[in-house]
């Protein structure tokens, strides 16, 4: 620098010369009181070359804001001693008071001018060698009061230092200068011989001239210098233009700051002025003045609104003063036509600026005002496009909101939000306009009803546009729109500290568990929470909420994303428990083949919130198939709330299921739509979930584009008149504020609501992943984000509440408290030598339980359902059926339907809930049950077993959705937490199961192995081959054999009603609980031949295997038998019916379980037939299906030494059935023939 501040003409440093000699003198009286720099460069002067540049012109002294705010520090004092900024428009503190002396008569008038003031006095007399001319312009000043008042509104929002006018304005100056007019650029200049030349410097160095006020009273003149201004965007120039005000006020100046000046802008108007000539110095070519921003002086004394009427704007009065030498009189006034233009939006001007500060909205635009002369009309209709733009803010405001943390895409103004569309300009802003009505189906915008267009539109944009985006006038319901109205327009969004102290602690236990698992397990799957770390705050937020109300339970579901962290952090999960997960540590009490692995694993826990009131809290084990697990929690949350009695001071709905999802599943699969249809319908209604979306902006690589049609991930929800809370996951308070306004409506409407909180992955999809091979633009953007707790943490900072030590202290205690657990886990760990034990050997038929019930409580079931209230009329035709069923009755017999009532109302009677739910299920599909009776003439309902109910059970009999898929996982929840309730599910068909096929592979027939979860749900599956075509013919045994194993389920065919009463009751007496598989009839449901005894009620239990009945009665001697036919189902009714027929010398023995197969009685019906030498197995269905490929192998195992055994089936095929009832026939009797005559 001493070498470039020696060879550089001392105009190069401007107004900035008088510096030297302060510095200088400051040096000689302490040279540690200067930088190194200085020191260096006046240790180098000899007293024969001392540095003592010739004063140049200089500027005058003016203020560089045109504004008096806090935030615009452009004004400090500097002295020798302190530095501080005074507000723009304070006066300079008084020069300290002498006593007055009375000169003497030859005294020289007045005082010595010295020092600053003496190079001042040179640099102005200098100047007056340079010949300039000034030229003015007067600016509109509206669209720039309206466009920083956007950014500054951002900024604030973000803690981030505002913006100037004079920032805007000096970046028009650069824009002018370097886009159209690079001669206002020029320097004079003369060569060795004093001949004139001209500069044009490649770029333009902006100087900034500063007003600086002294101790003693005298003011100065600082112009830093913002280097190749022209190269910078607008954000980056803001950047540079406070840096050098933050150098002046903490006395960090360098010399190289103050040098290369080729443009000075200077601004008096902060004390206004309403324009000004400003000096020229040589080494420069233009000096730029801006003038007071002020409305024309004839309306200083005019009625505001008056002026917002005529649409007058504030001005500005930009002067150009330039060395006329270089620069010409049309080139200074493009120069300001340029400037002008800008300021009023030319070029994008202000959407480059908005874009490259990061706003996430459009730049307002310059348009032309419309205010005719009939005014009253004219307003008329404004006031009827403000309703409209109004209403459009409440529709469509979330699409112009802040809501993407990477920010990928430009903003873009939606025409439906733009007041250009409606006619309305920036000179509406300042006139009034009503809000709305308080009579009205909607709210007002805030509290007021007239409103300034301009804060209108700040308090719509406040509600809807910023972090949070709120979607609900899909609502069709009034009261619910104007609630959220009323909850977000005009809101204080501010959050008490504590709440920001909480979050942060959440935010550093996030962060902390993240970072340490990432660091001590590395390449582990754990799929972490990075990038999405507010869901933490936002979920202990409802959290808490939930306590506070008080609710009973919290029951949680999700997916594997962040699941760990939400575990440790909010459900109870010790980091000991964890970490044995992660070291893989085998127990001594370990089997193989169980269990799950760790991001699948449930919970339960305590929850406490800060004002310490409990709450349960669990969260459900689920499976990779994401989404799955959604109706499970809805129907975990049923059974928990039932088991509430209504009098309890909870209130009607205690249990609020909330469900955490991916933004890619949740549009993906269907089941999120079957699940939310379930949420108003009586027999799953739970009072409102509340759901939230984890929104990574992609699935496991695929992008928002490739994964669904619409706008959001969360426009399923829409189908139910959800609220959706749209919430940028950078911002953790707004999304607590969302989490608490999305608990808020649960709790008031007892409906659904959605939070969608818009993040980023900041890994893969696993740890192991790499995302940026198809994202590479994405991960760019991420992995240059700081995290979600560091942003909060710096904007705290700002803010000024919490001290850096505070905000660090708890981060370094939860990394203590974690490497402390991982230590004492590792100590603690068991020896390697040891491996998991083999599975135990299954208990395979469970030993018979008493099942039958006494004629007394038979006959008090009987004439409960043979009974109507007073009044009832009965549907004529069913009431005929009834009498029918009555004989039947009397005579001593039961068919199914009696059989199935007979099982309830028992159970009720014994005080065993009961719950059926199912397509048709109220009547059943083929008109056997009729549950539920319906009032012929007035269409009330009644049923006859809830007068049987013992006063701790209930009957629940429910008409389901036309779905499977989440009806068969609500049950099952249910099941689950309600285990001392028999849940029965019911297929339409049994073949409509496989639409919930994962239920049934991942939850029903597995839980139990992977997490020791037990269900005993019973699923009625309407199964036989009666020539109804493929898919109302095959509930699939042959798929539940498959799945059949370690005693996980039972699955059973029964084929008399007796058995099947017996069979209900049994899954209810025996205390282990099991899925039960259970293949209903459909012709048999009123086949005499499938009736059973009254008597039989009240003997006897379920048995696994039936024997012959005509081996029982005496009609088929054993002696002759040779071969014994075993099978399932309706068939053995047909082979009985041929073998008596044909007299033919075999029995027919039906296999009424199938699983766990009944060793014991299929060996003690064989060995009642001493002569038998072969066994067949028959079936209706195919070969490859039905019940032979999952039984043969018991069969041969067991017998295949002593019988010949062969199959009787169908051939094998691709499909269950056929589609002509006569082809039916034929392939019936073929097998019958085969199995009973071949």
């Amino acid at each position: 620098m001493n070498d470039r501040i020696r060879s550089e003409a001392s105009d190069s440093l401007g107004a900035n010369a008088w510096v030297i000699d302060e510095m200088r003198d400051l040096w000689a009286a302490d040279p540690a009181s200067v930088d190194e720099a200085w020191r260096a460069l006046f240790e180098g002067e000899t007293p024969d070359t001392p540095i003592a540049p010739a004063p140049p012109p200089a500027s005058t002294a003016a203020r560089t804001t045109i504004e008096t705010t806090a935030t615009d520090v452009t004004e400090p004092e500097v002295d020798s001693a302190t530095m501080s900024v005074p507000l723009a428009g304070e006066p300079p503190p008084p020069a300290p008071k002498e006593a007055k002396r009375e000169p003497a008569a030859d005294a020289p008038i007045g005082e010595p001018i010295k020092g600053v003031g003496a190079r001042i006095v040179s640099n102005m007399e200098a100047s007056l060698a340079v010949p300039t001319a000034t030229s003015f312009r007067d600016v509109p000043a509206k669209l720039l009061e309206v466009n920083r008042k956007i950014v500054n509104g951002h900024l604030s929002r973000k803690m981030v230092r505002k913006v100037s006018f004079t920032h805007l304005i000096g970046y028009a100056v650069v824009r002018a200068i370097n886009d159209t007019v690079p001669a206002m650029n020029n320097i004079y200049a003369t060569d060795a011989a004093g001949k004139p030349r001209i500069v044009r410097p490649e770029h333009i160095g902006l100087g900034i001239a500063v007003d600086i006020a002294r101790e003693d009273g005298t003011r100065s003149l600082m112009v830093p210098c913002i280097h190749d201004a022209d190269t910078l965007d607008f954000a980056t120039f803001v950047e540079r233009y406070d840096e050098q005000i933050a150098k002046i006020r903490e006395k960090r100046l360098s010399a190289d700051d103050m040098q290369g000046v080729t443009v000075t802008i200077t601004n008096p108007g902060t004390i206004g002025t309403q324009q000004s000539v400003p000096r020229l110095m040589t080494g420069q070519g233009t000096i730029v003045g801006v003038g007071a921003l002020a409305f024309p002086t004839e309306y200083e004394a005019a009625d505001p609104s008056l002026l917002a009427d005529l649409g007058v704007s504030k001005l500005v009065t930009i002067s150009s003063t330039y060395d006329h030498r270089v620069i010409q009189g049309a080139e200074s006034g493009l120069f300001l036509q340029r400037v002008h233009d800008l300021l009023l939006g030319t070029d994008d001007f202000y959407g480059q600026a908005f874009r490259s500060l990061h706003i996430p909205y459009e730049a307002v635009k310059w348009r032309r005002d419309f205010n005719p002369v009939d005014r009253e009309a004219a307003m008329l209709e404004k006031q009827a496009k403000v309703n409209q733009l109004i209403n459009q803010y409440r529709v469509r405001g979330h699409l112009i909101a802040d809501l993407n943390p990477l920010r990928d895409e430009a903003p873009v103004m939606h025409s439906e939000l733009d007041p250009a569309t409606y006619g309305l300009t920036i000179w509406d802003l300042d006139r009034e306009f009503l809000t709305g009505s308080e009579t009205g189906i909607y709210a007002t915008v805030g509290p007021d009803r007239r409103m300034k267009l301009g804060d209108l539109l700040g308090v719509l944009r406040d509600a809807y546009c910023r972090t949070v985006g709120v979607e609900y006038m899909h609502i069709q319901e009034p009261d619910e729109k104007r609630w959220i109205q009323e909850q977000i327009e005009g809101a204080d969004t501010a959050l008490k500290s504590e709440d920001q102290h909480r979050i942060l602690s959440q935010l550093n236990a996030a962060e902390a568990l993240s970072n340490f698992l990432g660091t001590k397990y590395v390449g582990q799957k754990r799929f972490g929470l990075e990038g999405a770390e507010s869901t933490i705050p936002l979920l202990d937020a409802l959290l808490t909420c939930a306590a506070d109300t008080p609710l009973a339970e919290v029951v949680m579901g999700m997916a594997h994303r962040g699941r760990l962290n939400v575990l440790v952090n909010l459900v109870g999960k010790t980091y000991h428990e964890l970490f044995k997960e992660f070291e893989g540590a085998i127990t001594e009490d370990q089997i193989q083949g169980s269990g799950d692995v760790k991001y699948h694993l449930g919970q339960i826990g305590a929850y406490t919130s800060p004002s310490g009131k409990h709450l349960l809290v669990e969260l459900a084990a689920n499976p990779s198939h994401l989404e799955a697990v959604d109706p499970v929690v809805v129907g975990m949350a049923r059974a928990r709330m039932d088991n509430i009695p209504p009098d309890s001071n909870y209130g009607p709905y205690p249990v609020m299921p909330l469900l955490i999802h991916g933004d890619a599943a949740f549009a993906g699969q269907g089941v999120v739509a079957e699940t939310f249809n379930l949420s108003l319908i009586r027999g799953y209604r739970v009072g409102g979930t509340i759901h939230l979306v984890i929104n990574n902006q992609l699935g496991f690589t695929t992008t928002p584009d490739a994964a669904r049609s619409t706008q959001y991930s969360t426009d399923v929800a829409k189908m139910v008149g959800a609220p959706i809370f749209h919430v940028n996951g950078d911002d953790p308070e707004a999304c607590v504020r969302a989490a608490r306004l999305a608990f808020a409506y649960r709790q008031r409407f007892n409906k659904d609501a959605v939070i969608d909180m818009i993040c980023y992955r900041r890994h893969g999809h696993n740890e192991g992943d790499d995302p940026s091979y198809t994202l590479p633009e994405m991960y760019r953007r991420i992995n240059a984000k700081p995290t979600v707790r560091t942003q909060y943490r710096e904007s705290l900072l700002k803010r000024g509440d919490i001290s850096a030590e505070d905000a660090d202290a708890s981060l370094a205690e939860f990394r203590d408290q974690l490497q402390a657990a991982l230590d004492e886990t590792r100590d603690a760990a068991p020896g390697h030598n040891i491996r998991a034990r083999r599975p135990p050997e299954p208990m395979g038929v469970m030993p018979h339980v008493r099942t039958a019930i006494d004629s007394v409580t038979v006959e008090r079931i009987y004439e409960a359902l043979n009974t109507v209230p007073e009044g009832f009329t009965v549907h004529p035709k069913l009431a005929r059926q009834f009498e029918q069923r009555n004989k039947m009755f009397r005579s001593g017999e039961f068919d199914w339907g009696v059989g199935e009532a007979m099982a309830f109302g028992s159970l009720l009677m014994e005080g065993t809930p009961v719950r059926l739910s199912g397509q048709d299920s109220r009547r059943g599909t083929f008109s056997h049950r009729h549950s539920t009776l319906v009032d012929y003439v007035t269409g009330d309902d009644y049923v006859p077993l809830s007068t049987v109910c013992a006063r701790e059970a209930d009957l629940w009999i429910y008409d389901s959705l036309l779905s499977e898929y989440a009806a068969l996982g609500f049950e099952y929840g249910y099941a689950v937490a309600k285990p001392e309730a028999l849940v029965m599910w019911e297929a339409q068909f049994g073949d409509f199961a496989n639409g919930a096929q994962i239920i049934i592979d991942q939850f029903i027939v597995a839980a139990e192995d992977k997490w020791d979860q037990h269900c005993g749900i019973v699923l009625l599956l309407p199964h036989g081959m009666e020539g109804q075509g493929p898919e109302h013919s095959s509930a699939r045994i042959e798929r539940f054999l498959t799945l059949a194993a370690e005693d996980n389920m039972h699955v059973c065919q029964p084929t008399t009603a007796g058995q099947y009463f017996h069979l209900l009751r049994r899954q209810m007496i025996h205390r282990v609980r099991k899925p039960m598989i259970l293949f209903t009839p459909k012709s048999l449901l009123r086949a005499k031949a499938a009736r059973s005894k009254v008597a039989d009620l009240s003997s006897g239990t379920f048995e696994e295997v039936l024997g012959d009945p005509g081996a029982e009665a005496g009609t088929v001697d054993p002696e002759a038998v040779t071969r014994v036919v075993f099978c399932s189902g309706k068939v053995a009714y047909a082979a009985m019916e041929l073998r008596d027929e044909h007299q033919a010398p075999l029995a027919v023995c039906r296999v009424e379980q199938l699983f766990p197969w009944p060793y014991g009685a299929v060996d003690y019906e064989l060995r009642r037939y001493p002569n038998a030498t072969e066994i067949v197995w028959l079936q209706e269905e195919p070969e490859n299906m039905g019940a032979w490929n999952g039984i043969k192998g018991r069969l041969y195992e067991a017998h295949g030494d002593d019988y010949e055994i062969r199959r009787v089936s169908r051939p094998e095929s691709g499909s269950p059935a056929g589609g002509s009832p006569t082809v039916h026939g034929q392939e019936q009797q073929d097998l019958l023939d085969a199995a009973v005559l071949a």
